[in-house]
């Protein structure tokens, strides 16, 4: 697993209960997270916090140096450990940032990836990592979203989950469970 990094993608204060954009399920997702989290630390393995502010202050979340942008306490980086912090503006976390290029200094060739939104940054994260040739693991019930609605149609956020999930399975990434993952990195 040496070259392997974990990518802890947008758990930050506004997904939530008491942010601006509260996920379904976000406190499980965040500890299953802070499992994967640990196991990374205790075993000095590479770690990359991923934090999304907007461009803008009329964003309706992750607003530019509000509290609701900041990552999550239970996910606090470690930064004097050396636990790198990239922020991002867009969707996508290597769309105009460093973090291939900080991968690629560490000579890391496979991800962990846990955070939200499943259907969002997750998604466009692993297809991303997947295109620059990264062997993806996307740990999905470290992952979180919320209801969708398109076209009168609302689809409950397990759903949207779901299908997301899926579709990264198919072909940009190996789609597990946080404890099938451990159990086989122990």
């Amino acid at each position: 697993m040496r070259h392997t990094a974990l990518i802890i993608v947008d758990l930050q204060n506004d997904y939530f209960p008491a942010g601006k954009w509260p996920l379904v399920g976000i406190e499980q997702a965040a500890e299953k997270a802070a499992a994967v989290l640990g196991h990374f630390r205790e075993h000095s393995l590479p770690i990359v916090h991923i934090r999304h502010e907007f461009p803008s202050d009329e964003a309706p979340f992750f607003v530019p140096g509000s509290e609701g942008a900041r990552i999550h306490a239970s996910m606090a980086p470690q930064e004097s450990a050396g636990e790198a912090v990239i922020l991002k503006n867009s969707v996508n976390a290597f769309l105009n940032t460093g973090l291939h290029e900080h991968l690629q200094k560490q000579g890391i060739e496979q991800l962990v990836v846990v955070g939200a939104m499943s259907h969002m940054c997750i998604d466009a994260a692993t297809r991303a990592a997947s295109d620059l040739g990264y062997l993806v693991t996307v740990l999905e019930d470290a992952c979180a979203t919320h209801d969708q609605a398109f076209n009168g149609v609302t689809v409950p956020a397990a759903q949207v989950h779901a299908a997301f999930m899926a579709g990264l399975a198919f072909a940009y990434a190996e789609v597990t469970d946080t404890t099938a993952w451990l159990d086989r990195h122990r």
